[in-house]
């Protein structure tokens, strides 16, 4: 049994649906307006379906597809490193357009995420990874609320050859309550 199952979270700015090559086009549009970035891995618009199909043979990750409320796919998200014996997951390998970058779409997508997780899935912990140097995951991160748990040293080699020092941030489940009156005040402002 595949945990967690799949599942289409909706809101007011986003929809998350699982992740299918039927939106393989759309997403290698969103992708085409993204400059190459050393320290990520956004997929190459014409590695979609590949990235796609990677996505979906993973055991231990279940993949999204961000969109907006008209069903546009902008974006992926997923939870990853599942682990259904310790009730937690990652939310990560997240990439969205520009077009949607600093609206409330992703704060929503993360409320949704984490509400997930939190309140259906009883998960005892949400983590979030992202490279020591991605400054502006890391404060994205953090104005969600997570806590800094610590840095990976050397933690992964990434595709250009280079070490990855990977930054941990965590949500815990007592914590969820605060987080969520936190990023509902956001949305509502």
């Amino acid at each position: 049994m595949t945990w967690p199952a799949p599942v289409t979270l909706s809101g007011e700015h986003v929809i998350l649906a699982p992740l299918s090559q039927d939106h393989a086009s759309a997403l290698a549009r969103a992708a085409a307006d993204l400059g190459p970035l050393w320290y990520t891995s956004i997929p190459a618009p014409d590695g979609m379906t590949a990235e796609i199909d990677r996505r979906l043979s993973l055991t231990n990750m279940q993949p999204f597809t961000v969109m907006t409320p008209d069903g546009t796919p902008v974006g992926m998200t997923t939870y990853m490193n599942t682990d259904a014996v310790n009730k937690r997951v990652e939310i990560g390998s997240t990439w969205l357009g520009p077009s949607v970058q600093r609206t409330p779409l992703n704060t929503e997508a993360k409320l949704l995420l984490l509400g997930h997780a939190f309140d259906h899935l009883a998960c005892i912990a949400v983590e979030f990874r992202t490279h020591r140097l991605n400054t502006q995951s890391r404060r994205a991160i953090e104005r969600l609320g997570a806590q800094f748990d610590g840095i990976l040293r050397a933690h992964m080699v990434l595709a250009n050859g280079t070490i990855r020092d990977t930054a941990v941030y965590s949500i815990t489940a007592p914590e969820w309550p605060v987080v969520k009156a936190h990023l509902t005040h956001q949305l509502s402002r």
